[in-house]
Formats: C-alpha cells, structure tokens, sequence
C-alpha cells in the first residue's frame, strides 16, 4: 500500500488523537470491538437536520435508538417497538400495537405515549424533520394502553415504511422535554442495543451495551467507533489492527486486505446508488447536453476498471432489488451520438459546452476517480466539466437550498426499496431534496403519492422513470457493492441498507 505524505500525515494525528483520548489501539479483550467509519456524526438527533437524512450514518443511529419497525438484514420488515401496524378497510386510519416491557437507556419504561409524541413531533414543520411531509399525513393519534390510532389526514402508501427509513425513530418524551435540544445533544438516550458511553465530536463516539435491552443482548459490550473519513487512514486501521472492522475503501484494497492472514472480508451490493443529479440551470436547461452527457459514459467500463467488477450499472434510480425495477428500461454508451447531439447545440471537442460537477473524494470507493473518469469521457465528445470536491455535509447544505453545480455527484440511499424514496424524492421539484424542478415531471409524479392501487401506482412509477430515461433528467451510474473488511476474530453480518451494525457482530 502507498500512502502519501499528506495521509501519513493525517493518520498520525488521528492517531495521535486516539492515544490522547484513551482509545485502544487495538482490542483489549474478546467483549470490545473497534470500528474504524467513514464518516462523522454532527448531530444526535436522528429526526431533525441534514444529518437525518444522511443513509450513511443510520448505522450509529441505530445502534442507539430504535425505529418504529426495523428491518432484517434482507431489507424484510419485522416487529419491533412496534410488533403489529396497519390500515383500516377504507385506509382512513392506522392502528399499531406498541412493545410492553422495553426500558429506555435511563431505565425509564418506554410506552406508547414515547410513540405518539414522536410521530406528532415529526409531522409538525416546527421541529424541522427533513421529512415531515410524510410524517403530517396522519394526525389525532389516541392510544390506549399499547393500543394507538390515528386518522389519515392524506394517503400514502408508504407510510409504514417509512417507518424503517430516515427519521424513523422513537424518541424518548419525558427525556426530550426535560433536557431539551441542547441537553439531548450532549447526552442522548434511546432504547437501542448500545448507549452512548462517551462521544468526542469528529473524533470518536464509545458505546456500552444497553443492560434493558428488549431484543438479542450485543455480543460485544463495549464498542468504540473512530471517525476515520480518509479512505487510506481506515485501510491503515485494519492493516495495523487497531480496529477491528472498517468500510468502504477502494475495491483493490480490499482485494488486497483479505488475502492477508488474520483478515476476511464481506462485500454485497447494497440499496446505494451512485448518481449525477442535474440541476436545471445553465447548460443542463440542453435537452441536447444532457441525452450526451448520459450517452457519453461507459459505465460498464467503470465497473470493470475502476470498481474491479464490483456493483453494477444501472439505468434508471431504481435497483433490481426495488419495487419499480424495470429491466427493459435502457440508455446505451454511444459516444457518437453524444457528438450528434452536442453538434445540433453548437457544441464540439473544439468548442465544448462547460459547466462544473461536483463530487465528494473518499467517501465512496473511487468515487472522486470515477468522476475523473465521466469527466475524461465528456471531454472526447465536446463536454468540459471542472471539477469541484465537497465534503458530503456541503453537498445536503446546497441541495435543500437548491444551489448544487449543474452536475453533482450523490450516494443515494433507499432501504425500503420504493420508488417514492428513489426517484421520488430525487426527482419531485418540490421536494427538499431534488433540484430538478420540470413541470413536466411534477405532473406525471403528483397522482402517484396517494394512489391506493398497488399495482397501478408501481407502474405509474416505471412510466415515470422511463420518462425520466427518456429526457436525461438524471445520470444514474452504478449499484454499489460495500467492501467491509474486518479481522477473522469478528463475524459481520452485512446489512443489505448498507448500515454497518456493531450489534450484528459476534466475537468468531
């Protein structure tokens, strides 16, 4: 492995950092566990703010709260806090049974009052839920006993499910409302499998085993998790053994690291997808410029050369594994069909057509290389695309505003696997988190939120994103595949949302 001197540089001063704070360099006995993780978590409020909606970090959330009804490895639902949840015959109202028995961190009782009160706080815009516009849709929750109703202010099928996704989670009312924000922040409780034993911001969080734990007690009792975001710290953290298990590194790493004695490696596709959104500004306002921007790129040779065969490409915002998945739905490479296009415009290799992508570096494998790549392939079709990296915090912080780049690199996530929360969301103007804002697309989406016949709104779905194929809305590129590599004294059980789970780890 080469690392230069600017990483050795920065992991000798995470590093340094962990000896500071009394973090092991390695595991001290069989019931700890270290973790080195892509990313850091800004905030503990699973519910509020950009970091809600960041799939990357529900993997922490996670470990400390619990969602309304959680998932199976598999992506399959399963009784959780919530063991039974459903509609009425005419979908008017809801009706969940809440779990008896379960005690947050604090060992107060959890009841269905913690329920109501964090569905009513994610549907009031006041709170500032990234997702309140699904939450309001369902209001005048009652509850007797673990017995709770609600009335159905507006329809949407994918109500439950939403219930296992992005600010889908139980908060603690009596807590909340005593400490407030602020004091939430600083000492956070849940009802999850670990607690929050000690957190130092952008340098690592310490989870203990959660005693009160209602569901499978955690192999490891304590868990520390540094935030390592350079791709080759965490791959110098493995190799070292000073953690135990790290994530998304480059792909020949990987290869590399579990053909070592003492490590072995898991590596899935996931419900991630790698995509350029296209913002409706400048350049992108080119049907033209857009269908060649697609048409340009070999995404099959960026699998092969770039991912070493891992992932897969893809064509519309949906997986094989989602709902709305439709196979006959194609964009073929052709370069010299880009140049047809681009010359209709008045573009050329001579004269190109510019405008800026932006992209984040080492948060996904080769994700910084692959835009390179995309960018290698424009420029021989007559498209100049300056590059400029963000952090992924910015990327969220631009697109709520609406002021991404014409082009701009993303890690979607969809772990129910719907078409709401894929193209949906990425591509409805309205909503906070797409920036293309057609009107086209508005009216062919906007039947498609409440529609009650399953079968009719699936297809509505594949028809939008035919659509969308059709006029280059968006770039989608590849399914990803998760490298996880770890020491053979751990088993991981790889989740396929992508969420790295301390809880599904056992000592081997």
């Amino acid at each position: 492995m080469t690392i230069n001197r600017r990483d050795l540089l920065g992991y000798g001063a995470a590093a340094l950092g962990a000896a500071t704070l009394g973090l092991p360099k390695a595991a001290k006995a069989a019931d700890e566990l270290t973790i080195a993780y892509n990313v850091n978590l800004p905030s503990w409020d699973p519910t509020t703010g950009p970091s809600a909606v960041n799939p990357t970090i529900q993997g922490l959330y996670q470990s400390v709260f619990d969602q309304f009804i959680p998932q199976k490895p598999d992506l399959s639902f399963t009784p959780g806090l919530l063991t039974e949840w459903g509609w009425n015959d005419d979908r008017t109202k809801v009706m969940m049974t809440v779990r008896d028995g379960v005690k947050w961190h604090d060992g107060s009782p959890f009841t269905a009052e913690d329920v109501v009160w964090s569905l009513q706080r994610a549907g009031d815009e006041k709170t500032g839920n990234p997702i309140q516009f699904v939450w309001k849709n369902v209001n005048n929750f009652k509850f007797d006993g673990n017995k709770i109703t609600g009335d159905v202010v507006q329809f949407d099928p994918v109500y439950f499910k939403w219930m296992s996704f992005l600010t889908g989670y139980i908060m603690p009312k009596a807590y909340y409302e005593k400490v407030g924000a602020e004091g939430f922040e600083k000492a956070p409780i849940g009802t999850g499998p670990y607690m929050v034993d000690k957190f130092e911001r952008n340098a690592f969080l310490r989870l203990k085993a959660n005693p009160h734990y209602w569901g499978t007690k955690p192999a490891f009792e304590n868990v520390t998790v540094k935030f390592v975001t350079d791709a080759a710290s965490r791959v110098a953290e493995i190799e070292s053994g000073s953690s135990q298990v790290t994530l998304e590194i480059p792909y020949e790493e990987y290869d590399r690291l579990i053909a070592k004695d003492g490590l072995a490696g898991s590596i899935k596709n996931v419900s991630d997808i790698g995509m350029i959104f296209f913002n409706d500004i400048d350049a992108m306002l080119d049907k033209n410029v857009r269908q060649a921007a697609v048409m340009a790129v070999d995404k099959e040779l960026l699998v092969k050369r770039l991912l070493r065969g891992y992932g897969q490409p893809i064509a519309t915002l949906e997986t094989p594994e989602y709902a709305a998945f439709d196979a006959s739905i194609k964009v073929d490479h052709n370069p010299e069909k880009a140049k047809e296009l681009l010359a209709a415009s008045g573009y050329s290799p001579k004269k190109p057509v510019k405008f800026t992508i932006q992209t984040t570096k080492g948060f996904k494998p080769k994700d910084y290389e692959m835009i390179q790549a995309i960018v290698g392939m424009w420029r021989k079709v007559g498209i100049e695309a300056n590059i400029e990296v963000y952090e992924i915090a910015k990327h969220y912080e631009l697109r709520a505003a609406d002021k991404l780049a014409p082009a701009a690199f993303y890690n979607w996530g969809n772990a129910i696997g719907d078409p709401t929360t894929s193209t949906g969301f990425a591509m409805y103007g309205p909503s906070p988190h797409s920036v293309w804002d057609s009107k086209d697309l508005v009216d062919m989406i906007n039947p498609l939120w409440g529609e009650k016949d399953e079968g009719k709104r699936i297809a509505g779905w594949k028809a939008v994103d035919k659509y969308i194929a059709e006029q280059a809305y968006v770039l989608p590129l590849i399914q990803y595949a998760q490298p996880i590599v770890h020491s053979k004294k751990v088993n991981v059980v790889q989740h396929v949302s992508g969420a790295l789970l301390p809880a599904l780890m056992t000592p081997a």
